[in-house]
């Protein structure tokens, strides 16, 4: 069997504690035992029937004295280009999400919630960046009271599962653990144990940036009288959401379950991606009962037992031919599962506004969405729930500064917009509204203006100038 003694004596030099290391040797014996992280269609059933927020009473802002905030921050947005926290790209007249997530939080304790919590869980790459962004907010307190940075693990060869080398950018040797760090790394900084010292009951947690996720009372009632030690927040299947992680019931103990992608077996594909059996996914807002995460901590030597997800990539992403690795990470939604009273809730799509992609920031800053009184980014009430379905041509808007290009001089209604397409380069003029299903297209390398004016139902044929 391989040897762990080298990785783990590499992470103890990087400073990594202990139950970070036992975690990690876990996850490393099982791939080097070639243990399966697939679950297979015929082991789990769909979730139905579960209860709907907006079935729940209203609630009130008493129980948020025991509550914190934590928003995961730790992406940089490569694959938009980006060379900074993606919470610190702009969104709406010049506020970033941060900026939003700042005012979010001032709003609640202006409201009545003056003792309401807020953490952001940095990585190593998005401390420093977002501590200066939280500067601009003081009444929220010292930036470095506000973090813990989550922890780092090594890439493994994929040869040999020894800690890969790479002596070019040894920085690139470490990946980051997935998201499922979160409890670990809030154990391991201190937080954990302050926020309990404190009377921190409940935390709410979310991605930087879904602005749309915050921490309804009504739910917050509706977990705390549950008495359950964890509540995962999802919402109904679209187009757009099939490949994303989706709930499911584990046959053989009627556990919940959450499945990604990268545990599906290649032959039960189609059927994950069926958004009529599966129809409700992992919005990654959760709520947990701190003092239970802290009595499964130490009921399992400090380590919490996610299942792990088995990544194979390149040790440089960049170079497609660069030494093959595993990189091992957990889902912090796999928490579902090792909670035995765990719940769920449907939500309704206001609460789940991510940006994964360039498509989705065009969305967020078209008057397809608008900022609430609590500067929260909802859907507008025409959309029905539903935001509209954007497809931008990949080679020329795959990156921040393309989508910028693009809306340089106005960006396009999309209130009533249910698909858009835009293929080659191109830019909107200022006053362009598109209805129904657009499509764009100019075949030239010239970039094209979209003049202003009323698009509906058509294909529009541009040529550049």
């Amino acid at each position: 069997m391989a040897d762990f003694t080298p990785i783990a004596e590499k992470m103890r030099r990087a400073g990594l504690g202990e139950p970070v290391i036992r975690s990690f040797e876990r996850n490393y014996q099982a791939l080097v035992a070639g243990s399966s992280t697939d679950i297979p269609e015929a082991s789990i059933r769909p979730a139905v029937d579960l209860p709907r927020a907006d079935q729940l009473p209203e609630g009130d802002d008493s129980l948020l004295s025991q509550a914190v905030v934590i928003k995961l921050n730790g992406g940089l947005g490569t694959s938009m280009g980006l060379s900074k926290a993606k919470s610190l790209l702009e969104v709406r007249d010049g506020q970033s999400f941060l900026d939003l997530i700042a005012k979010q939080v001032a709003w609640r304790r202006a409201q009545g919630a003056p003792t309401l919590r807020f953490l952001l869980m940095n990585s190593f790459s998005t401390s420093e960046d977002s501590r200066a962004a939280l500067a601009k907010h003081p009444e929220l307190g010292p930036p470095e009271e506000l973090e813990f940075v989550q922890n780092k693990v090594p890439k493994l060869s994929a040869s040999d599962f020894s800690a890969a080398q790479w002596a070019a950018q040894p920085e690139l040797e470490w990946c980051p653990p997935g998201h499922g760090d979160l409890y670990l790394a809030l154990a391991g900084s201190g937080k954990l144990a302050a926020l309990l010292a404190e009377g921190v009951k409940y935390a709410f947690i979310s991605n930087a940036d879904n602005l749309g996720a915050w921490p309804d009372p009504a739910i917050l009632r509706h977990f705390a009288e549950s008495e359950s030690s964890f509540l995962m927040e999802v919402t109904r299947r679209t187009e757009s959401d099939k490949k994303g992680g989706h709930l499911a019931v584990r046959v053989a103990d009627e556990q919940l379950v959450l499945r990604e992608v990268a545990q599906c077996p290649e032959e039960d594909l189609e059927r994950f991606q069926d958004i009529a059996r599966h129809r409700f996914f992992n919005t990654n807002n959760l709520w947990v009962r701190l003092d239970r995460l802290q009595e499964a901590l130490e009921a399992n030597d400090g380590i919490f037992p996610l299942p792990c997800i088995r990544n194979q990539k390149t040790v440089d992403p960049r170079e497609g031919d660069s030494p093959a690795v595993f990189q091992l990470e957990t889902a912090m939604g796999a928490a579902v599962e090792c909670f035995g009273d765990a719940t769920a809730l449907e939500v309704p799509r206001s609460r789940f506004a991510p940006v994964k992609l360039t498509s989705d920031l065009l969305a967020l800053r078209s008057d397809a969405f608008q900022v609430t009184e609590d500067f929260r980014l909802e859907l507008v009430a025409e959309r029905e729930g539903q935001p509209p379905f954007i497809e931008l041509d990949k080679k020329h808007y795959k990156l921040v500064e393309g989508l910028d290009a693009l809306l340089a001089t106005g960006v396009p209604s999309l209130a009533a917009c249910q698909r858009l397409s835009v293929q080659g380069p191109a830019r909107f003029a200022e006053g362009v509204r598109c209805q129904g299903e657009v499509t764009f297209e100019n075949p030239g390398d010239e970039v094209a203006v979209i003049p202003a004016g009323t698009y509906q139902d058509e294909k529009v044929s541009l040529s550049g100038s």
